[in-house]
């Protein structure tokens, strides 16, 4: 025989310590309020979410449920800090008990107490990036797989791989084909690896990051008296920012809650942007097929946007079919300013509009850390960059380093500086290093043996780098990329001259090093864009030296102000997916061209790709605060063809023209 009994904090007599019906909207104080069950919490841009979701673990506090009784599952530690610290300044609970942090965190949480039913020993490591890039190394070399050439995939890929696996549930053969086809041929090899990988870990006593999700997730489905204790125990479990989830966080979060648990997810469908890291948005979707007795609440009142701007961002994406219908509604008044609709002639004169305009708001008034330029692609804020540099507009970029001071764009000038250059040796040294077998003392040795040559003496180069380099000592392992490698230099002088910027970045990426940056990089698609929009600006030069001088005054300007330098006055430069979650008085979204944004892949995909494009444009547009600027150039110039007519985005063209003031914009003196 046994009794259920509840043990419950102290009340005061007067109840709840806080009026929640006057901090509260109506929709918001529907949701704060909601009683036990399932709660699916659709929270527009701007409408308050986090305020929604603090108010709701400060009501659970308030009538009386322990703060250990409560799971708060967020996707960043800072959103978790703030949460909480905001739930202590309303309610006087130490809310040190509450069980709050990522699911990463709560995954450690769990496997911290019970990795021994797993086959760990206590006070397992957590390796970071590097990590487990260096015990991947360890694996593979140990394995006696033949990894030579650039088509195997290095230790980050492959960590990227196993990743994508983990997280989307998807099997490995399948994963390969889908995402990862360039490595079809070697696909066993990987299978392979990942089974002596997952050996090794366990020897090794270590997890990585996705381990502890996965290994919570087989903790939980393996013992059920551990998920029955831990059923009891949260009587609350609340998600954050719920259209993020994958398929793994998805089935932790039901393993945590059980079917008859008390569950409230909150999240916004319409800003669900990641599924090219898993994240799947049938997850908020679909929600009332997993919880079918789960009610729903809406919360459509935005305080971010003037309603112009929502006007906007609901017409564009009322053209998903995929979606919870929602209306944002304003909570601020009219500016009389519709969002700006501007083409331009070319790529350098939108660039020049937008600097223009810069400096025209902030004589006006308005703080350069309160204007922000938005784009789909990293590359396309290359031009960008060269304005504001020439005009002396302080930014910052979010969205990863200055456009000339990433890896791919310094091997490539390597290559040209060493064409022009034979005797730059640091040049020579950075470019064989990408040859797999050659380290810094094989690199040494040709170099050495390089010096020995008349052409390394010579003012013009007299003869083929092939005839020069090929016949050199190097690795073994090296000698096939090493001869193209020659080849591709050769390409690279023509009659004694060197070829132009753009002849010779192609060659370059033709030859040798598309094949390195599938095997090296993750992102390897986003890096070969850049190198076309760096061949695209080098057609401006006729001149390499003059080309790589411009780049070295490029990648050298502003040095001592880092990045992430969040509080200094200067104009964020980012992409929609970084920009998620962040606002500004003012907001440039460029390069709004089919192909460009909306991806050029997701045109060629399915509906679904197209969607979440829209979706990356409704969370680009609804950053805005008080104005907004929709441009792109009429004419895009390519390398290789010239002038191409641009499309404008069909995320423009499919609004009515009403919605935004076109203006029309004109060359001046």
């Amino acid at each position: 025989m046994s009794r259920d009994y509840t043990l419950h904090t102290s009340k005061t007599p007067s109840g709840p310590r806080i009026n929640y019906q006057a901090e509260l909207n109506e929709q918001q104080y529907a949701a704060v309020t909601a009683p036990p069950g399932q709660t699916l919490v659709i929270a527009g841009a701007g409408s308050g979410k986090t305020r929604t979701l603090t108010y709701r673990v400060a009501w659970l506090l308030d009538n009386g449920v322990l703060p250990e009784q409560i799971l708060l599952l967020t996707f960043t530690n800072k959103a978790a800090r703030e949460m909480l610290e905001r739930v202590t300044a309303l309610v006087p609970v130490d809310t040190r008990r509450l069980w709050s942090g990522t699911f990463h965190s709560i995954g450690n949480k769990l496997l911290r107490w019970n990795a021994e039913r797993l086959g760990y020993r206590k006070g397992f490591s957590i390796m970071d990036r590097e990590d487990q890039k260096d015990l991947m190394e360890t694996v593979v070399t140990a394995s006696g797989i033949d990894t030579g050439g650039f088509r195997f995939p290095k230790a980050e890929v492959l960590g990227d791989i196993y990743s994508m696996a983990d997280n989307t549930g998807t099997p490995l053969p399948r994963l390969i084909k889908e995402r990862y086809p360039h490595f079809e041929k070697v696909a066993d090899l990987i299978i392979r690896l990942r089974e002596l990988y997952q050996n090794k870990k366990v020897e090794t006593n270590c997890m990585d990051f996705d381990d502890l999700l996965t290994q919570s997730v087989r903790l939980l489905k393996e013992n059920q008296d551990l998920s029955e204790r831990y059923r009891e125990q949260f009587e609350f479990v609340l998600v954050d920012e719920y259209q993020d989830t994958n398929s793994l966080q998805c089935e932790f979060v039901e393993l945590l809650t059980g079917k008859d648990g008390n569950l409230m997810v909150v999240g916004d469908d319409a800003q669900s942007i990641y599924s090219w890291r898993g994240a799947d948005v049938t997850n908020i979707l679909n929600f009332h097929e997993h919880w079918p007795k789960a009610r729903s609440h809406k919360i459509e009142v935005n305080y971010r946007s003037v309603p112009e701007v929502l006007a906007l961002a609901n017409a564009s994406i009322a053209n998903n079919k995929a979606q919870i219908r929602k209306n944002l509604q304003p909570a601020r008044p009219a500016k009389n300013q519709l969002p700006a609709l501007v083409p331009l002639d070319s790529s350098s004169a939108q660039a020049s509009f937008i600097a223009q305009r810069i400096l025209e708001q902030n004589e006006q008034g308005v703080e350069f850390n309160e204007m922000a330029v938005i784009y789909r692609a990293h590359f396309h804020s290359m031009e960008i960059q060269m304005e504001l540099t020439n005009r002396g507009i302080p930014f910052q970029i979010t969205s990863g380093l200055r456009f000339f001071e990433q890896a791919h764009v310094k091997d490539v000038a390597c290559f040209m500086k060493f064409a022009v250059n034979r005797r730059d040796e640091v040049s020579f040294m950075r470019m064989v290093k990408l040859i797999p077998g050659i380290g810094g003392s094989s690199a040494h040795k040709v170099w050495n043996e390089w010096l020995k040559t008349e052409a390394a003496q010579a003012e013009v180069m007299m003869g083929k780098f092939s005839e020069l380099l090929i016949p050199m000592t190097v690795p073994k392992k090296a000698r096939e990329t090493w001869d193209q490698f020659a080849y591709t230099l050769d390409e690279m002088i023509v009659n004694g001259q060197p070829a132009t910027p753009p002849e010779m970045i192609r060659s370059i990426l033709e030859g040798v090093y598309r094949d390195y940056m599938q095997a090296k990089f993750k992102n390897a698609e986003q890096r070969e864009q850049d190198l076309e929009q760096l061949s695209n600006y080098g057609t401006r030069f006729t001149d390499p030296l003059e080309f790589l001088s411009q780049l070295s005054l490029l990648s050298g300007v502003d040095t001592d102000n880092k990045p992430d330098e969040q509080d200094r006055d200067a104009v964020t430069l980012t992409t929609a997916h970084q920009a998620k979650g962040l606002e500004w008085h003012t907001v440039f979204a460029v390069w709004l061209a089919d192909g460009m944004f909306p991806h050029a892949r997701a045109v060629e995909e399915s509906e679904a790709g197209i969607e979440e494009e829209r979706r990356l444009f409704y969370v680009t547009v609804t950053r805005a605060k008080d104005e907004l600027y929709l441009t792109y150039p009429l004419l895009n110039y390519q390398a290789r063809d010239g002038d191409i007519l641009v499309k404008p985005s069909r995320f423009i063209s499919e609004l009515n023209p009403e919605l935004m003031e076109k203006w029309n914009v004109r060359g001046g003196w």
